[in-house]
């Protein structure tokens, strides 16, 4: 099935996507004279290639996310430190849960693709499960790390034949996407399927 992605500030680079791969990107006038049949999906904002996450390893290894059903004990917020440490030793199978949960936080944040080595093989399979790409790491991070890391690294653009993943912010323009952070993200598609959408 068809599906084209249109953001309402950049309709010059519209998505036609065809299973996990992208088709086309092109003017959104133009995909629509090309596939009439396809199913439209009209975002706010601009759509841009996903986010890399260079933190990876600090943000679902030494990171604790926790479960809704702890938020009257824990919070609602990322744990970090010794704090999250104790967690971890106290209960070692929290880990693979916690990942999956701050994975989610990270499709949240546009990010399509993620960097480091992991150590566990467990919060490895989370990302594997999630179809998160996984690329190199750059040799300096400016730190500290983050769900909306700064600068922001983004994927190299979308072109036909490529995979179909991306993320849609709800901002005007690409500057402001950078001084605004990924919290604007509203849709994140990997592997042609959505697997982020703002409620």
């Amino acid at each position: 099935m068809l599906t084209l992605h249109v953001a309402e500030n950049s309709p010059e680079s519209a998505v036609l996507v065809d299973g996990a791969t992208i088709a086309a990107v092109a003017p959104y006038e133009r995909l629509t004279a090309a596939a009439p049949q396809a199913r439209v999906r009209r975002w706010p904002g601009i759509l841009m290639p996903g986010l890399l996450n260079p933190y990876a390893p600090e943000l679902l290894e030494s990171t604790y996310h926790p479960d809704p059903r702890e938020a009257d004990a824990l919070g609602t917020e990322p744990i970090t430190g010794e704090r999250a440490a104790e967690i971890f030793r106290k209960n070692p199978a929290a880990l693979g849960a916690s990942a999956r949960r701050g994975v989610q936080r990270m499709l949240a944040h546009g990010t399509v693709a993620v960097a480091g080595e992991f150590r566990s093989r467990a919060v490895a399979d989370v990302v594997r499960r999630a179809a998160l790409a996984v690329g190199q790491r750059p040799p300096r991070l400016p730190g500290p790390p983050s769900l909306s890391p700064r600068p922001l690294i983004l994927l190299p653009p979308l072109a036909s034949s490529g995979a179909a993943r991306f993320a849609v912010f709800d901002v005007a323009s690409r500057d402001e996407l950078v001084q605004r952070g990924a919290g604007t993200c509203v849709a994140t598609v990997i592997e042609g399927r959505m697997v982020y959408r703002a409620r």
